[in-house]
């Protein structure tokens, strides 16, 4: 596939350029690439995987995420990669009975100032790939980091190279090296539930009567099925020959689990799906590759995103672990990269590093812990076992669907669902205006302190290089 890359220059530059190190490069990594580069710095990428074609599964963009891309000028690209979503269904698990639809609301839609997309991973990973080398970012596959010392800034590749940077961007994930350096204690996370993931080819799915209106032309609609203590999330992806279906099934923790590039048995997911419906069981069945297993964990909160030595920071997974199939598991990710940039493209002296560093730990922080309860949530609240709660939620849903109205929105005599309205709350979230909101209320603050002229709300830039690294060269 081949993109048109034609990135928007960034409102402000940084007016001190420096090196980032960042490792890993998933999207977090890789957002952090593209944002950092667009206003003037210098990055450079380390990642474990020698292709992105080992990430697999499907993605879901939220709006708060495709809004980011469509500011950085990359619209056109992802429209490329990816199919417009109109809406979800929701199923129950056990039966296949629909307790609802709800069609995305243009004006909401539009008011987020994005659009929900479905994608695969790996196409998304290569379109973020691209975009940041096209800026000048240096990517490095295939090179895994064996150790991290953020004091003299330096990073230890497994072939004993030795690379040094001004900062470094820890992105490697929940069980990476960056989060270990900032974890005091260690409390096990709580693991209740694994998820299996499969991509399905639709020129094989359409070969089954039953399974062809999952792509109904148009439609674009993301399957939610509910069940007892287990729940599936579905939706049509790609373009062209890559046209396929994602599906992520929830069920109890069952010793299959492992991380994105492994694969598991397939026999789990049966076992999954041996009391879904039959259109559940036959995914299940037909996807042509081994699926991946992810444990569901829920982890303490990082007290400290960033090093006591105030050079090292960590963002994604590192940072806020979100659970696999979520919605909002890659928007958060991206939205790190936007937040630190436009932090950072206010740097006009070394010693403003640490202080935006911290500023990037406030404005995230809070957010992300939200986010990440809520994704939590939505995964009890689809795997609600048999009860009083479960009853409740299936007639509330039944009531919308027989009045012929949208299965998530308000009615004459019943409430906004609570976990739409927190839905909709998230896509509205503009990450980068967080950002510059931050900058005119507390940072040209800190540098009217520091006796800085800020006349017409920004600093004058000036031309300074004091013990920055020259370790980069492009």
């Amino acid at each position: 596939m081949t993109f048109d890359l034609n990135i928007l220059p960034a409102p402000k530059e940084a007016a001190l350029s420096i090196h980032f190190l960042v490792v890993g490069g998933g999207i977090a990594g890789l957002s952090c690439a593209i944002a950092l580069s667009r206003v003037g710095h210098r990055v450079t990428v380390l990642e474990r995987l020698k292709s992105h074609q080992e990430a697999t599964g499907g993605c879901r963009m939220p709006p708060n995420l495709s809004k980011v891309l469509y500011h950085w000028g990359m619209e056109k690209d992802v429209l490329k990669i990816g199919l417009k979503s109109a809406g979800i269904e929701l199923i129950l698990y056990e039966t296949g009975e629909t307790l609802g639809q709800h069609t995305w609301d243009e004006e909401v839609l539009r008011e987020t100032r994005g659009e929900f997309i479905f994608c695969h991973h790996s196409d998304l990973l290569q379109l973020l790939h691209e975009t940041a080398v096209s800026l000048g970012a240096k990517i490095r596959m295939g090179v895994a980091v064996t150790g991290i010392d953020p004091e003299t800034r330096r990073v230890k590749l497994t072939s004993g190279e030795i690379l040094t940077g001004d900062v470094i961007v820890g992105a490697d994930g929940a069980t990476g090296v960056s989060r270990r350096l900032l974890e005091l204690d260690d409390e096990e996370p709580v693991h209740r539930f694994n998820c299996y993931s499969t991509v399905t080819p639709k020129s094989i799915a359409m070969q089954d009567p039953e399974l062809a209106p999952l792509f109904e032309p148009g439609a674009n609609r993301m399957f939610s099925w509910f069940g007892n203590n287990h729940a599936t999330l579905s939706y049509p992806m790609g373009v062209s020959e890559r046209e396929a279906i994602a599906m992520y099934t929830y069920g109890p923790q069952d010793g299959n689990e492992g991380g994105w590039p492994d694969i598991a048995d397939v026999s789990g997911l049966k076992t999954y799906c041996s009391t879904a419906e039959s259109r559940l069981k036959k995914l299940a069945a037909l996807s042509p590759n081994p699926p991946a297993c992810l444990p569901i964990l829920s982890f303490p909160e990082l007290e400290d995103w960033v090093h006591d030595s105030g050079r090292l920071i960590v963002v994604g997974d590192a940072a806020h672990p979100m659970p696999a199939g979520g919605i909002q598991d890659s928007a958060m990710a991206l939205e790190d990269g936007a937040v630190l940039a436009k932090l950072f493209s206010h740097l006009r002296t070394e010693d403003q590093i640490e202080t935006l560093l911290y500023a990037f730990q406030d404005l995230r922080q809070p957010h992300c812990q939200k986010v990440s309860s809520k994704e939590l949530h939505d995964i009890n609240f689809m795997c609600m076992p048999p009860g009083e709660m479960q009853e409740g939620r299936d007639s509330v849903m039944r009531s919308k669907r027989d009045a012929g109205l949208n299965v998530l929105d308000a009615s004459s005599d019943q409430e906004e669902q609570a976990e739409w309205a927190e839905i909709k709350d998230v896509f509205g979230y503009d990450a980068e205006d967080d950002a510059d909101n931050w900058w005119m209320e507390w940072g040209l603050l800190r540098e009217r302190a520091r006796g800085t002229d800020v006349a017409g709300g920004h600093v004058q830039p000036i031309a300074v290089m004091q013990g920055v690294s020259q370790a980069y060269t492009p």
